[in-house]
């Protein structure tokens, strides 16, 4: 008798706990929320962070405070996602580096880039651009070219960590075009650039968010990307050039801690669909080369299955294992 009445007094009390609970994510946000961006400020993802964050408090009507957590190719700022509790208040940016390429090249990322977060919407996706310094001694791919391979391992390209797709891309980059680079990490791209001006560094492969105001004002060169650029017009595509089969696009996400309360990702996914989708938002992100998307969680889920079995099998076709 006594079992019996104390599971009915813990029935009634989670019974009394469920409306709690439905009131609590009626209200939200009732508090600041924060969007971790795993790269440094004045690149390109913080870029199209900040500008997504705006929107999105806007049709919110709640506070968003930007933190950066730069470090080890986005992985330090992503850990630090998955590791929050997932109440709504915590939120990161996701991209094709910091989730389905991370754990390719280290054995020691700590979280699953699938199952460690609730993915809530894929954002947008933008083409890459080759960007050359004084180093590179060339105005132009075909003369990049000539010069690298007369000079096997003395040019130095920069990354912004060996967890970056832009990484395993330029790896790729040099299997098709008969180079030999050698490799310069740094935390982001906004910290490669002045190295780019100064000499240190030839090359960078990175997205034209961070990159085309640079090359417009001609103190860097775009030698290709890898789709047409609407923030470089002017600039030719890899194929084009005679490099068959360098197209790849990166993509931007918001992800949540694992465990987030599905209306709520479905209310920022809404959200953003409604400021993104139509213009002025869309074409304010187009502004900066990135193409809306807008997914539903589901279908951002799948993406970043499908995009890890994809790299990591572009990886093992390059040789490429983790460090």
């Amino acid at each position: 008798m006594r079992t019996t009445r104390r599971r009915l007094v813990q029935g009634a009390a989670i019974g009394l706990a469920l409306p709690s609970l439905a009131k609590a994510e009626d209200a939200w946000p009732s508090r600041p929320i924060r969007c971790i961006v795993p790269l440094p400020p004045g690149g390109g993802t913080d870029t199209v962070a900040r500008l997504v964050m705006r929107r999105l408090s806007e049709e919110l009507g709640a506070t968003i405070v930007i933190e950066n957590r730069p470090g080890a190719g986005g992985t330090i700022g992503s850990e630090a996602v998955a590791r929050a509790a997932p109440d709504g208040y915590t939120f990161g940016i996701a991209t094709t580096s910091s989730h389905p390429v991370s754990t390719i090249f280290r054995r020691d990322v700590p979280y699953d880039p699938v199952t460690s977060f609730t993915p809530v919407t894929l954002l947008g996706t933008t083409p890459y651009v080759l960007i050359g310094g004084s180093a590179a001694r060339a105005q132009d791919l075909a003369g990049f070219l000539a010069y690298a391979r007369a000079h096997p391992g003395q040019v130095n390209y920069a990354s912004v960590g060996t967890t970056t797709l832009g990484y395993l891309l330029t790896r790729h980059f040099e299997q098709l075009t008969g180079l030999s680079m050698a490799h310069v990490p740094y935390r982001g791209s906004s910290q490669a650039y002045p190295d780019l001006m100064n000499g240190t560094v030839a090359v960078l492969l990175d997205n034209p968010p961070g990159s085309a105001a640079l090359v417009r004002d001609g103190k860097l060169t775009a030698f290709a990307v890898t789709r047409p650029s609407a923030m470089l017009p002017d600039v030719p595509t890899f194929e084009s050039l005679g490099v068959q089969g360098f197209d790849a696009l990166f993509w931007y996400g918001l992800v949540a801690p694992a465990g987030l309360p599905p209306q709520i990702a479905t209310r920022i996914r809404d959200a953003l669909a409604k400021q993104f989708l139509v213009d002025p938002g869309a074409a304010e992100l187009r502004a900066l080369d990135v193409e809306p998307v807008m997914s539903t969680p589901d279908a951002f889920g799948r993406t970043l299955a499908e995009d890890a079995r994809t790299w990591r099998e572009t990886a093992e076709r390059l040789g490429i294992g983790p460090e």
